[in-house]
């Protein structure tokens, strides 16, 4: 493990590179950095509570970096609707005042696909969006388009829930235009726990649909309505099908919890009554929390707002680093575990053996974000027909991921670990979507990381990477 420890931070798929830069665009953006901030401090105080040491490489720049990444998150709270729309209202030029609105008689304006990201106000995590806004002008005026999708941005810039979110950009937008009214649909996607990734990719994510609407679009007969939902399935957006995800759970740290203020959490039981068996959480690290949110201009005692620093105090204690000598489920690198591969050519010494579409979620240790997706893996077979259990592999997936991680160093590590068993060669290939490449400055929603180790003979038998790499392909819509 010598070399990779060594060149782990050559290449981070969190983009450090930018750090140099971001001074400048926080300060251009109203997220520069408070004086007497008591961010970085308290980001030092979550990593001791993990068992981590904040001068270790890797380290020793995550606090800056969580709290430039919270700050530009929660640069809402200093922006202004009115400073946003003033100037940006236009004359109708052409259309008669009198027979209508833009785009004639009853005319209304969307702006669909609107990515934004916010910050779960339960849990303290980001989650993503895609906003879709229309309003019907009024008074032979309109108004840049732009600035639908930047008052959008002010209010995804807080701490939030979806259904808020939605109705405060609808308000907004409705009393700074004053239009004949304004619609706003949404769909979000939060990250569920990391022991219910039991599909690949963004399939595990947990999504609902919210929408708001004010002036002629209310009212269940309303035709600008109507109109509005038509104009959104022409971008196969239907959410009269999604209209019953609003009621579901949003945030799945939230549910059965009643916090209480010695820094338990009680479970609740489905007929109301708290169970005996409670989950400790450490209550210097509420209290870092705590103290995150009032420097960031919050109130912690906002209703809201309750319990949400144990809560993501206890997301982050899914990856403490005490839990790095974890037993594998018996499964040890010396002697693992085997099983008879039916149909298998027990003479072919060059089988490649392979185990595809491992979930995994792990947690970058540059931003303290979560980055999951789907480990697959390939080896040579002893050519006696023997292959490791699945389950094995997907313990040894969560081992090297229940902690503070960045994808190239876990990448090498599963791949040296399955090297360590199979002597001939390795080739491990991890998809991930990182939560961080979301949220910050950067805001690269729909971006992948992919990346890839090779050891033995993978490296030099060409054909039985390509073959490897194409089974992949093969099954990438199947079901795990």
């Amino acid at each position: 493990m010598g070399a990779l420890e060594e060149a782990h931070l050559a290449a981070c798929g969190c983009g450090d590179e930018e750090e140099e830069g971001e001074e400048d665009l926080l300060a251009e953006l109203g997220g520069g950095e408070a004086p007497g901030d008591a961010m970085e401090p308290a980001v030092r105080a979550l990593l001791a509570g993990l068992g981590e040491d904040d001068r270790r490489e890797g380290l020793r720049r995550t606090p800056k970096r969580v709290a430039k990444a919270f700050r530009d998150g929660t640069r809402g709270y200093r922006q202004k609707v009115k400073d946003i729309v003033q100037g940006a209202l236009f004359p109708e030029v052409g259309v008669d005042k009198r027979t209508g609105s833009a785009g004639g008689t009853g005319g209304q304006v969307v702006v669909r696909d609107i990515d934004l990201y916010s910050y779960c106000e339960s849990c303290l995590l980001p989650f993503s969006i895609q906003c879709h806004v229309g309003y019907v002008p009024s008074g032979g005026r309109v108004v840049g388009l732009s600035k639908l999708s930047r008052v959008a941005d002010v209010f995804a810039k807080r701490f939030q829930n979806p259904q808020r979110l939605a109705n405060e950009v609808c308000g907004a937008l409705h009393a700074s235009i004053q239009p004949a009214g304004v619609a706003v649909a949404m769909q979000c996607w939060h990250i569920p726990l990391p022991e219910n990734f039991k599909c690949k990719n963004s399939r595990a994510l947990i999504r609902t649909s919210h929408s708001s609407r004010s002036g002629v679009f209310e009212g269940e007969n309303s035709s600008f309505w109507n109109d509005f939902l038509a104009l959104l399935k022409l971008r196969g957006i239907d959410m009269e099908m999604d209209s019953h995800s609003a009621s579901l759970t949003w945030c799945p740290l939230r549910p059965h919890e009643v916090p209480l203020c010695n820094g338990h959490a009680k479970r609740i039981t489905t007929n109301g009554a708290s169970s005996a068996k409670s989950a400790s959480i450490p209550s210097n690290m509420v209290s870092a929390v705590s103290s995150m949110l009032l420097s960031l201009g919050e109130d912690p005692l906002r209703k809201e707002l309750l319990g949400s620093p144990q809560r993501y105090v206890q997301w982050l204690m899914r990856f403490r680093a005490c839990n790095l000598d974890v037993k594998l489920n018996g499964f040890t690198l010396n002697s693992a575990s085997v099983y008879e591969r039916p149909g298998e050519d027990a003479t072919d010494h060059r089988a490649i053996s392979s185990e595809l579409h491992l979930p995994f979620c792990a947690q970058c240790e540059h931003h303290l974000l979560p980055f999951y997706g789907v480990v697959h893996i390939g080896y040579f077979g002893s050519g006696d027909g023997e292959g490791i259990n699945r389950s094995h592999f997907q313990a040894l997936v969560h081992f090297y991921g229940c902690k503070l991680q960045v994808q190239e160093r876990m990448t090498r590590q599963i791949a040296e670990a399955v090297y360590s068993v199979s002597h001939r060669g390795a080739i491990v290939v991890v998809e991930a979507n990182h939560i961080c490449m979301i949220s910050r400055g950067i805001e690269k929603i729909r971006s992948s990381t992919a990346t890839v180790a090779v050891l033995g003979q993978f490296s030099t038998d060409f054909s039985a990477k390509a073959s490897f790499l194409q089974n992949i392909l093969d099954t990438a819509n199947q079901e795990v």
